[in-house]
């Protein structure tokens, strides 16, 4: 299987892992951490024609998952949300890297392994590798799987501490609050509220925000003095617009920001936590687990960069050009993540992408409630790329989407077999065209009157996917595509190409007829790599379509078939999109 597309003559120093050296940082004995956990996976760039070797790559991050349980729908559709981007840059002739991985440290993963009976390190090592399946299973091109529990990751942390409380944003305090084991924050009571239990009268209390249950907490922690960078972080937000998409999340937090905040803290004490990073120079302290894994995005790209070139920084690929997360930490990420690197003197990220979540029968997913959707099951019942385009064409950004099975064969069998694999199907059929050659290109001024609503929107095509793209929004994308093949079908019926070929005098027209076809199923194959790394390329292959040929360069209306034209042929076969027969 292919990994990544992305290649550097050599590794750039960024990626080499590296040892800890401070004899008096305890974390290797701590945790057992083993260097060969790092996971970095170069490959060459298919469509790359980014040349400067010095040039920032595009980069994009998904959420690293927490491993206290196994992977679900909504996991896997971060992921191939933040691949698809990246497929689409690399489309586009540059150079991407992506992140992804899982999130090791905290009292949930402690609280696990003691359920287990297990050591922490090794549920971490099971579940953090079901995680790497579901990601390899889905064919996401990361170009690094991070985990928090690496020797690289606790460097980052270590220097991104020390940044901090040399600069004097880090101070040592009581804390008092409501604290979410779940969330693993501690909340203001503005952001709490009292329920009760029907059943038993008991009193208890949640986060607004999350519904997740808290407990007052008192005790002595380091603090980041969060609330002096609230102005910093409006002033961020109101010069960046479009940094956090879509626009109702990126208002969402402007309002928390308005409505102030409080300084955070930042550790935990050793006596009610010891699986987590050890604050340095304290070790009766261990590291607030946000404050370790959001620095994981640094550590990818080889953070803290001592000794390094400007221009060996830049391959490297900070700031972030995009990160992907749920709409469900979206705070730690708009606005304790950018605070962080405010303080630390380094620049926030470009694009913050906060999707929606997934329900069922509109219900929010729950193990509780047993309607929690296995990806591995999905993409076995329905195919890999059945999954991802399903996930990319009704997975919300502003609002949940209802995951339904009928559903997914409803997209197949209208959309992906009904418009795009029957297109195909029939404009290479040998009885319309025996020879299997493609027909010549019409001439601009020979477009037939019956074809021009289809020339114009093969035309105008690239533009509108590249700005739905471009602004991170597949939905629109693939609409645009699927709306471009209905009309590509509705032109080929209208033509009756099956009784145009019964007339030898009709054969120039029958020729237009399949020239448009097969060009609607190229444009449309093309422009589905990102979403469709498996069936797209095939139905390229089909088409006789050149791995040179399959770049943004060639996504234009009658840019394909260029070379050898006459030698080219269409290779009729088995179906790309098979009759499914799946019990939903």
């Amino acid at each position: 299987m292919l990994s990544s597309t992305f290649l550097l003559r050599r590794l750039p120093r960024c990626t080499q892992p590296r040892a800890l050296t401070s004899p008096g940082y305890p974390v290797l004995t701590t945790l057992r951490l083993s260097q060969a956990r790092a996971s970095i996976r170069p490959s060459v760039a298919l469509y790359s024609t980014q040349t400067d070797p010095t040039e920032k790559p595009y980069y994009i991050t998904s959420p690293i998952f927490y491993v206290n349980a196994v992977p679900h729908i909504g996991h896997l559709h971060s992921v191939v949300l933040a691949d698809t981007f990246k497929r689409f840059q690399e489309l586009k002739g540059r150079k991407a890297l992506m992140s992804a991985g899982t999130d090791e440290h905290g009292l949930k993963i402690q609280q696990a392994a003691a359920e287990a009976g297990v050591k922490e390190i090794e549920l971490c090592d099971t579940v953090s590798q079901r995680f790497r399946e579901l990601f390899d299973a889905a064919n996401i091109s990361y170009t690094t799987y991070i985990r928090t529990t690496e020797p690289r990751h606790a460097i980052a942390v270590k220097e991104i501490w020390d940044q901090l409380w040399d600069r004097g944003y880090i101070y040592k305090g009581m804390h008092e609050g409501w604290y979410s084991v779940s969330d693993e924050a501690f909340y203001p009571s503005t952001q709490v509220e009292e329920k009760m239990n029907e059943k038993t009268g008991e009193k208890y209390h949640i986060a607004i925000e999350t519904g997740k249950l808290v407990e007052w907490t008192t005790e002595e922690n380091y603090k980041f003095k969060l609330s002096a960078f609230t102005d910093k972080l409006l002033e961020w937000l109101d010069q960046n617009p479009d940094t956090i998409v879509p626009k109702s999340r990126h208002q969402e937090v402007q309002g928390w920001l308005k409505a102030g905040l409080a300084d955070l803290s930042i550790s935990r004490p050793r006596s009610r936590l010891n699986w987590g990073i050890p604050i340095p120079g304290d070790d009766s302290h261990v590291m607030y687990v946000w404050m370790d894994a959001l620095t994981n995005y640094l550590t990818v790209t080889g953070y803290p960069w001592k000794d390094m070139s400007e221009s060996e920084k830049a391959v490297c690929g900070w700031p972030a050009d995009a990160q992907v997360v749920g709409k469900d930490i979206l705070r730690f990420h708009a606005v304790y993540w950018p605070a962080f690197l405010m303080a630390a003197e380094l620049a926030p990220p470009k694009r913050i992408i906060a999707h929606a979540h997934w329900t069922q029968s509109k219900m929010k997913m729950s193990k509780s409630i047993g309607n929690v959707v296995d990806p591995f099951t999905a993409m076995t019942e329905f195919g890999t790329d059945t999954i991802r385009f399903y996930l990319m064409n009704d997975g919300g950004l502003a609002d949940d989407a209802d995951y339904s099975s009928v559903l997914v064969m409803q997209r197949y069998k209208k959309l992906l077999a009904g418009q795009l694999g029957n297109l195909l199907s029939r404009s290479a059929s040998v009885i319309l065209n025996p020879s299997s050659a493609v027909p010549a290109k019409p001439s601009q001024g020979s477009i037939h009157p019956d074809d021009k609503a289809l020339h114009l929107k093969l035309q105008y095509l690239p533009k509108v996917y590249d700005e739905a793209m471009s602004n991170y929004r597949t939905t629109h994308a693939i609409q645009a595509i699927f709306d471009m093949l209905a009309e590509a079908n509705t032109n080929f019926s209208h033509a009756e190409p099956w009784n145009l070929v019964k007339n030898p005098d009709n054969k120039d027209r029958l020729d237009t007829v399949i020239w448009h076809a097969l060009e609607s199923v190229r444009m449309a194959a093309l422009l589905l790599q990102p979403v469709m790394p498996q069936k797209a390329p095939e139905i390229l292959d089909l088409l006789d379509i050149r791995g040179d040929e399959r770049s943004w360069e060639f996504a234009q209306l009658g840019r394909g078939w260029e070379k050898d034209a006459e030698s080219r042929r269409v290779v009729v076969g088995a179906p790309v999109f098979p009759q499914q027969k799946v019990k939903v």
